[in-house]
């Protein structure tokens, strides 16, 4: 089950200087020239969990093998760019693959670096940004309504319901607000994922600061929190060139760099746990001696498939969940100490898994 979170912004704010943190690689060219990222770039992050290293700790796993998740490296927007204007509609196109978008705001000053506004205004770019996905939506919205007038005539019950949503989706992107403000009820809820407009994508701001704001922010930072908060979504701030830094130490020389400019952790620590709640996601844990391993799941996800997420055949063949709480799992050493104290569950079809629940199925081949 993979998640991917789309890296946007305007060109020159540092998108593709994050992404190089991100992978640990030069993969994106970072460059101080709108659109030097031509194709999409992807890469696979691993999320970090302190709780991974002590179940596998406790276990003497031999491997320890995070849970990941995918940031792609979208090239930069411009104004008009819903109407082709840069590169246009093929990076609206990459925007809409992903699950959720990394919005990327320049929060500092710096002549050297060009600004294709000309002066640095965050609030204003995110609106620039927002403004373009959301004609784009429209444009894609007239088509559809247009293509399925006769099987709405007909009857369809699903061009009905497709029409339906996407008049809502309408209404409220004419009046200047994001698809992801009209309320979905559970029968509708996998029909409006298939409508796929880029507005409805949950957003986390993230604010591109100087080094020497990077513990502190700034008035800008501080601009965006107030926007995020207003919005109901979630921001970071982060110094994408400090983070770049960091990407090529050792983890010792990053820890005592990290601690000479007042951070506790990394700033892509945070970025790559706010992806994560972004999405609803979470994670159970499988551990033995061969391995210690994070599975990612949404919130609220059944236990079978959960299962599934390992294998197709443990969701097929499920039979039960032997479960153990992380925190009794490090209280009592280990899951033969659980099952000693009665700490081990058996769990049926309807468990909901839990986030930090050690699993173990048994399933019918």
């Amino acid at each position: 089950m993979g998640f991917k979170v789309g890296i946007v912004g305007l060109p020159n704010v540092g998108k593709s200087t994050l992404f190089n943190a991100l992978t640990k690689t030069a993969a994106a060219q970072a460059a101080n020239f709108p659109f030097c990222t031509i194709e999409p770039n992807v890469g696979d992050v691993a999320v970090p969990d302190a709780r991974l290293d002590q179940l596998a700790a406790i276990a003497g796993s031999k491997q320890i093998i995070p849970t990941r998740m995918t940031f792609v490296d979208i090239a930069g927007l411009v104004k008009g760019a819903s109407k082709g204007e840069g590169l246009g509609n093929q990076f609206l196109a990459n925007i809409r693959e992903t699950d959720a978008i990394a919005h990327v705001l320049r929060c500092f000053e710096d002549g050297d670096v060009t600004h294709v506004e000309g002066h640095v205004d965050p609030v204003a770019d995110a609106e620039t940004i927002e403004t373009e996905l959301m004609l784009a939506d429209l444009e894609s919205i007239e088509k559809r309504l247009a293509n399925i007038v006769r099987k709405v005539r007909g009857g369809d019950k699903e061009a009905v319901q497709q029409q339906r949503l996407l008049e809502a989706a309408k209404t409220v992107l004419e009046e200047g607000r994001p698809a992801r403000v009209v309320e979905v009820g559970d029968d509708d809820a996998k029909a409006w994922k298939m409508l796929q407009l880029l507005t409805t994508k949950p957003v986390l701001y993230v604010c591109n600061v100087s080094e020497d704001e990077a513990a502190t922010g700034n008035a800008h930072s501080e601009a965006v929190a107030k926007m995020a908060a207003a919005q109901g979504n979630a921001h970071v701030v982060i110094s994408a060139k400090i983070e770049e830094e960091i990407s090529q130490l050792e983890p010792d020389e990053a820890e005592m760099f990290l601690s000479e400019l007042g951070l506790q952790e990394a700033g892509l620590d945070r970025l790559i746990r706010a992806g994560y709640a972004l999405l609803n996601l979470q994670t159970y844990f499988t551990v033995g001696p061969k391995e210690a391993r994070a599975w990612t799941i949404r919130q609220g996800t059944g236990a079978p498939q959960a299962a599934g997420v390992i294998h197709g055949d443990f969701e097929k063949g499920f039979i039960r969940a032997e479960t153990i709480a992380f925190d009794d799992y490090i209280a009592c050493k280990g899951e033969a100490g659980a099952k000693e104290a009665g700490k081990m569950r058996a769990e049926g079809k309807s468990y909901v898994v839990q986030d930090g629940d050690v699993l173990h199925f048994l399933f019918n081949t």
